[in-house]
């Protein structure tokens, strides 16, 4: 072999080791970048795993992601028909959402046409007239990824990511860590759905279908803490049936029964969003007012009060009874110090006491006492 022959073979030899050392940094790379891809999810799913409840899985799925995917538009549209999980976020204290974040709708497939057979993740450009609803105040969007998150073959909500970079998202990136990843957000979903309405069931009255006695202690200690880190009012109600004992007596308790459910549904018509009823005990119905002073508090127990007794309770029997209640009324003041929540209770109660020994039919509050 001549000198030029192996001159030129020596050369091929190192051309290809170049390509293969190149070939292999590549897949070296390649191989760091999916494991950290691979990392990444990996924590993205722990983290929604170990939502505790559904505010947080909320948080976790909106928040939480958007932090961890480092884009500046994230919204989570979920399919609530019946308005249950915007109920169960009301009754567990935490109806003040992020609702450019968290969308609820009646019917995916109504709130936007591209979710009508959205199966699998969904990665493109940004098209503003079709995509400017899922980043409502959102305009510099370049690239959007939608993840359907489906359970029983049943599309339960999506997840929208928005990008500035218009390469970030595109149809040519591989979707099956994403296609995952909101597997597991509807999953955790339908989990913290059940974990809730257990919750709750442990919190409500069965007959009333208003929170119990145990659900107010839980609420009283947080809206006290309110009150007083924000200096806002606190009023409570305790409102108490007249002449309840009667109504057994004479008609049956299941007669009580309709009378007392009947209560709570003309309370519940003169509250607002923000207050909590509960069934304290027998007839007996306590109600928190928060960011409310002792003359609002006032005029709402008298809107309760007379709405209950404008219109008589009709029995299953045909009887028409006429129903009255008496209501006292205690506020937050300096004074309640150690144990707040005994003692505001402790003053309503005496409040309805004095409403009861003036005559019944009435509204007496601690105010009066202190005039």
């Amino acid at each position: 072999m001549s000198s030029l022959q192996l001159e030129n073979q020596h050369q091929s030899l190192d051309a290809e080791n170049r390509w293969l050392r190149q070939k292999l940094h590549e897949l070296t790379e390649e191989a760091r970048l999916s494991e950290e891809t691979f990392r990444r999810c990996h924590e993205r799913e722990v983290s929604l795993l170990d939502a505790e409840d559904l505010p947080q899985l909320l948080e976790a799925l909106t928040a939480g992601l958007q932090q961890s995917f480092c884009v500046p538009a994230i919204s989570l549209v979920l399919s609530d028909p019946d308005h249950e999980l915007r109920q169960l976020l009301t009754i567990s204290g935490n109806s003040a959402y992020d609702r450019n974040r968290l969308i609820f709708v009646d019917r995916p497939a109504t709130f936007s046409p591209i979710y009508e057979n959205l199966q699998h993740s969904r990665l493109g450009p940004y098209l503003g007239e079709e995509h400017r609803r899922f980043f409502p105040g959102k305009d510099v969007i370049r690239s959007i990824a939608m993840l359907p998150m489906i359970r029983r073959n049943q599309l339960v909500g999506v997840l929208n990511l928005g990008s500035q970079n218009p390469t970030r998202f595109t149809r040519h990136h591989a979707t099956d860590f994403l296609d995952r990843l909101a597997t597991i957000g509807a999953v955790c979903l339908e989990n913290a759905t059940h974990r809730e309405h257990l919750v709750i069931s442990g919190l409500t009255d069965a007959l009333t279908g208003m929170h119990n006695r145990r659900y107010l202690q839980k609420r009283l200690n947080e809206e006290i803490a309110r009150s007083r880190r924000h200096n806002f009012p606190l009023s409570c109600l305790f409102i108490d049936a007249d002449h309840f004992k009667r109504v057994n007596d004479l008609y049956g308790h299941n007669a009580g029964d309709s009378v007392l459910r009947e209560i709570s549904l003309r309370v519940w018509e003169c509250l607002r969003a923000s207050d909590v009823a509960t069934r304290f005990g027998g007839e007996e119905f306590a109600l928190l007012l928060p960011q409310t002073d002792p003359e609002e508090a006032f005029k709402i127990a008298e809107r309760i009060r007379l709405h209950i007794a404008d219109t008589p309770v009709s029995l299953e029997q045909g009887t028409d009874l006429a129903i009255t209640v008496s209501i006292g009324i205690s506020y937050l003041t300096a004074s309640h110090c150690e144990d707040a929540g005994k003692s505001l209770l402790a003053d309503a109660d005496g409040a309805l006491y004095e409403a009861k020994r003036l005559g019944r039919n009435r509204t007496f509050t601690t105010a009066q006492s202190d005039d």
